[in-house]
């Protein structure tokens, strides 16, 4: 499963729609951010995304955690958002 990136240009309504594909999927998503603004943007869609599951009557819930992510050779902290089902 691949990790769904988000930056602070990134369209909600976009983002949202892959985290509800992925889970439905694969029965979990994981969405990473650098940045204030991607982190924003993530947050967001996360919110779209978890009314769009609930049409389906899935519940989902996030778990956020730091990640350490090498971007041309420096590391970079990273928040990931674990979506998965309740």
């Amino acid at each position: 499963m691949e990790i769904i990136k988000v930056s602070a240009n990134s369209r909600t309504s976009a983002v949202a729609g892959a985290i509800a594909g992925v889970v439905r999927e694969h029965g979990r998503a994981d969405v990473q951010a650098i940045g204030a603004g991607a982190v924003n943007q993530a947050v967001k869609a996360l919110v779209l995304a978890t009314g769009y599951l609930a049409n389906d009557g899935i519940n989902v819930v996030c778990v956020p955690e730091f990640v350490d992510v090498e971007i041309e050779d420096k590391v970079r902290t990273a928040v990931r958002l674990v979506v998965a089902p309740r």
